[in-house]
């Protein structure tokens, strides 16, 4: 690629990409260098005859052979846009997904109504990764306060770096803890993307996922429900009247997920599904004393 202009390095990309299996090849390709060399959507039209120097044309084919072991694209480039914000990615952290700003706009008009009620909203993110949910959460709804728990300590870094990046990090506060067990004090609303996948099924995953995603996150246990049974049980000690429980799921969870909060006195209000169709976002109140 030595002296090779963008029109060139972005052909080289995508046949180097399709070459190599990768169904989105050209996409992907256009995507890494954009982010690389942060690019416009139109600089590939605009200045395509632009010639790319040597540290330039280095950065993309060290991002290409990534690529090509099959790391995602958004690792590679250390970043995700997620609802509004732009989110630093670490290996300690799950890349957040499209299906679960779902969970966030779910979420919005509740914590919105309950600022407008009480002239705040106290939200509780259980294994916050990134702080996407959160975070995301505090952009959208002005008035609400949040805390990100994780196990990970390099996660953690990344949520405060992120509440840092999008303006946020006064109202977000970010505190090692397995589940509940160094939280203080109740929420409004306490949410979480938890692992779900059944752990025999981890091995078979696409490369993407089980080679770069961390295990921590994706490790539900025998059945995926291990970290939905423990959220349950603690709860309820965490959370305010007419607060809310609101998850991320598999998509064949539902029931299931349902029914362990049952069990812990909790009632489902609501169930939405996600781009695809498939169930993804569960919501639950304490249930009525009868």
């Amino acid at each position: 690629m030595s002296g090779a202009t963008l029109a060139e390095a972005l052909a080289t990309a995508r046949r180097r990409l399709s070459e190599a299996g990768l169904a989105d090849g050209a996409l992907d390709a256009r995507r890494l260098i954009a982010g690389l060399l942060d690019l416009s959507p139109t600089a590939f039209v605009t200045d395509g005859a632009r010639a790319l120097d040597g540290a330039q044309q280095a950065a993309i084919d060290r991002a290409l052979a990534r690529r090509v072991a099959r790391e995602p694209v958004h690792r590679i480039l250390g970043r995700r846009a997620f609802s509004r914000l732009d989110l630093a990615l670490s290996p300690e952290t799950l890349e957040p997904r499209p299906d679960t700003e779902v969970l966030v706009d779910t979420l919005v008009p509740h914590a919105t109504r309950m600022v407008g009620e009480t002239g705040g909203c106290r939200i509780l993110d259980l294994g916050t990764g990134t702080g996407a949910i959160c975070l995301a959460l505090l952009d959208l709804v002005a008035g609400a306060t949040g805390v990100g728990t994780d196990l990970s300590p390099g996660a953690l870094e990344t949520a405060r770096r992120n509440a840092d990046i999008n303006g946020v990090a006064d109202r977000f506060e970010a505190v090692e803890s397995d589940w509940f067990a160094a939280v203080a004090g109740v929420f409004d609303i306490i949410v979480s993307n938890p692992p779900y996948i059944v752990r025999s099924v981890i091995g078979t995953l696409d490369d993407e996922v089980r080679l770069y995603d961390p295990i921590l996150a994706l490790d539900g246990g025998d059945d995926g429900l291990d970290a939905y049974r423990t959220i349950a049980a603690g709860a309820g000690d965490h959370l305010r009247d007419n607060g809310l429980v609101a998850y991320e799921i598999g998509y064949d969870q539902k029931d299931q997920v349902t029914a362990i909060m049952r069990e812990n006195g909790f009632a489902r209000i609501e169930a939405v599904r996600d781009f695809g169709g498939n169930d993804r976002v569960l919501l639950f109140t304490k249930a009525a004393v009868v």
